[in-house]
């Protein structure tokens, strides 16, 4: 019959075979076992056991409150309307993406990421051939690749940082709100442009980047930007009263308006009319994708702000009206005087004076385009060939020769 003690047989004669060792030294060789014991170690707290934890975990999940995020919801609740939706001071669950209000946010999502690119793509090779030869570049040319790449590298981050901190709690809309996450990510990419241009150039990286602050053309449009943006930066601002409301309009007017439908204009021009010359080819492609992003920011963002207007006419009062049109004046006057700081002379078949007027033609279309009278009567284009380009009024034209697949940004045609 089997029986388990034979099961472990072998076991029992292996360890048999260690007794016959030679018997261990005589005791009195040995030191007093008092005297080679250590005192016993304070006791240790004893962890939780396994089960322990699994019971803790259970009864937390027991005790959880069903509230998703910050809106108090009932178990059960109807789902979302359409009806229910509104760009600000919305009460309805904005986790639940769908059912769409605002196609068109949707749409601009889908075609942001379907332009997706990368600095890197970018050959820069003739760049830094044509940065370092001595006879490659006049000063003129110089100063306008410094002066571009210093007020850009910060300007983006500050728009970032707006986006991030500020404007995305409080757009009360899921398909805005996720808009606002893909313009987030292209700030970041166009702040990775600029410093891969800078380093691939070998600029003196704290000159360039501490512009802002040491440039007085460069930081008067840096200080107004965040004059009129800082607001909505403190946890503790809230929408929900006329005056905070007016708070955030005005925050969305300064940032997509002047700062990006304004400020970006001079340096995004003399950048591409370098690159139509055959000048820094590399930049002058960078500064074309960033263009073409930062088109449709900037028609996301009227689109956002007029359609608060549209739900809360109430904001928009004579006197807000008024204070409107001061700011796209303001934002004007600076980008001039950013102009003639650029360009003491005449240089890449522009100058100060036709800049000016270039940026009066601007500041009549964010006039226009948030139903406000145009403040420069007469003004023309001096430079059509931005129109392909900048002008919004060719935008859809634009996107619509976009091939309809995924593909990264050195695969794009611009034809």
């Amino acid at each position: 019959m089997l029986s388990w003690d034979d099961y472990h047989t072998d076991d029992k004669h292996a360890a048999a075979a260690p007794a016959k060792a030679p018997p261990p030294p005589p005791p009195q060789e040995e030191a007093p076992v008092a005297a080679a014991t250590p005192p016993p170690p304070a006791a240790a707290p004893v962890a939780p056991t396994a089960a322990a934890n699994v019971a803790a975990a259970a009864r937390a999940v027991e005790a959880l409150d069903v509230a998703p995020g910050l809106e108090e919801l009932e178990m059960g609740a109807a789902r979302v309307s359409v009806d229910e939706k509104a760009m600000i001071n919305c009460r309805a669950d904005l986790n639940q993406l769908v059912p769409f209000k605002y196609d068109w946010a949707w749409q601009k999502y889908i075609d942001g990421c379907a332009n997706h690119w990368m600095p890197q793509e970018i050959n820069m090779t003739a760049d830094v051939s044509t940065w370092k030869s001595s006879d490659g570049l006049s000063e003129d040319e110089r100063r306008i690749i410094k002066r571009s790449l210093g007020y850009f590298s910060t300007a983006d981050s500050l728009v970032a940082n707006n986006l991030v901190l500020g404007i995305y709690r409080l757009i009360t809309n899921p398909e805005c709100r996720q808009y606002l996450l893909r313009q987030a990510f292209e700030e970041a990419i166009h702040t990775h442009a600029y410093q891969y241009c800078i380093e691939s150039l070998g600029m003196d990286e704290g000159e360039v980047f501490n512009m802002y602050r040491e440039v007085p053309s460069v930081a008067k449009k840096a200080t107004w930007s965040l004059g009129h943006t800082h607001h909505l930066s403190d946890p503790s601002f809230k929408t929900g009263t006329t005056e905070n409301d007016q708070t955030l309009l005005r925050n969305l007017i300064g940032f997509y308006a002047v700062t990006e439908g304004i400020f970006f204009y001079c340096g995004f021009t003399q950048i591409l009319s370098m690159g139509r010359r055959n000048k820094m080819t590399g930049v002058a492609e960078q500064f074309q994708y960033i263009l073409r992003d930062e088109s449709m920011h900037l028609n996301f963002g009227i689109d956002v702000i007029n359609q608060i207007k549209l739900e809360n006419p109430h904001l928009w009062t004579e006197a807000f009206q008024q204070e409107v049109i001061q700011m796209i004046l303001e934002g004007t006057q600076l980008e001039i005087e950013y102009a003639r700081d650029t360009m003491p002379r005449g240089v890449l078949g522009m100058n100060a004076a036709m800049m000016e007027e270039y940026l009066h033609f601007i500041a009549n279309r964010r006039l226009s385009q948030l139903g406000l009278p145009e403040q420069f009567p007469g003004v023309q284009n001096p430079f059509p060939w931005m129109s392909e380009i900048m002008d919004l009024r060719k935008e859809k034209n634009f996107f619509e020769t976009r091939v309809i697949e995924y593909q990264t940004g050195g695969a794009l045609n611009w034809d």
